[in-house]
């Protein structure tokens, strides 16, 4: 096999490339792993190191304290309550809108879109949307956090554009078999936009998830915060939210306050980052692999 020689220029350009991010990355990942370190580290290792990523006494103090009451796992309930139904809802009408518009003979069809970009660039700001959701009753409810942002009009646009790129021979073999539109929509259209789907799915979940303005404009009840409005209140607020310190051993010596802030940080972050690894394997997937040969 020929050896492939590569100018001094287009090895400097990959030296420079990998440099560049690799410290992107190290950028990225560093303050990452060690808020994970000082969740862990106990209160002489905070205040003698400023900076670690490796604790040298590994303590679970924190997170037994934020433990300690049900009030951060009832909130990791609600914000999984709130981001699996909100991505379902999302995805229902993303797609349901984004197939009939993705037909260019469908009546009234440009009228339609020209109204949904309007939306993406006005709106009708933060007091009327609250008036209006108070006059739907859906203060003090999920639905709140739900409803309003059922549908975003740029991800619309995108799976209505691949769905347009699809290819016409699928839709005309499949309805020579006798399929319906909601068969084809069913059996053809979705299975083949998997990649697109995993995509939207992970964007609308993350936005789900770190969600706290909303459920702080419309959720009055502390019991009904997402947990982001929790590590929100524990973060910047107090760290009495977190934890109850009677409920702990006597001999319990209450974690450091960084520890607590780093503690419940890693459990706000860690539920969604577990989601990547699913549909990662979809991202890189080309938007046609195995739908047509030859």
């Amino acid at each position: 096999m020929a050896k492939t020689y590569r100018s001094a220029a287009g090895t400097a350009f990959d030296a420079f490339n990998y440099v560049f991010l690799g410290v992107f990355a190290l950028a990225a990942v560093l303050p990452f792993i060690y808020v994970i370190s000082g969740s862990f580290a106990t209160d002489a290792e905070l205040t003698k190191r400023a900076v670690f990523l490796i604790p040298e006494t590994f303590s679970v103090a924190a997170y037994n304290f934020i433990f300690s009451t049900n009030t951060i796992m009832k909130s990791i309930g609600v914000s999984m309550y709130v981001t699996v139904i909100g991505t379902a809802v999302n995805l229902f009408f993303t797609v349901t809108m984004a197939y009939p518009l993705a037909r260019r003979s469908l009546m009234g069809r440009n009228t339609v879109l020209n109204l949904v970009v309007f939306s993406m660039l006005f709106g009708g700001g933060m007091i009327p949307t609250y008036l209006v959701i108070r006059e739907l009753h859906l203060i003090d409810s999920y639905w709140a956090l739900i409803l309003p942002g059922a549908i975003s009009a740029f991800n619309l646009i995108i799976v209505k554009n691949f769905f347009q790129e699809l290819p016409p021979g699928l839709e005309e073999a499949a309805k020579i078999d006798g399929c319906t539109e909601l068969g084809l929509l069913w059996r053809i259209v979705l299975p083949l936009s998997k990649p697109v789907l995993a995509t939207f799915t992970l964007f609308y979940a993350v936005g789900h998830w770190n969600d706290f303005f909303a459920a702080l404009l419309y959720i009055n009840d502390p019991m009904k915060w997402p947990l982001q409005v929790l590590l929100r209140q524990i973060v910047l607020l107090s760290q009495a939210a977190a934890g109850d310190i009677n409920a702990m051993d006597p001999n319990f010596v209450k974690p450091p306050d960084q520890s607590i802030k780093m503690a419940v940080i890693v459990v706000g972050t860690v539920p969604i980052l577990l989601v990547y690894p699913f549909l990662q394997k979809h991202f890189a997937k080309g938007v046609l692999i195995g739908s047509i040969k030859g």
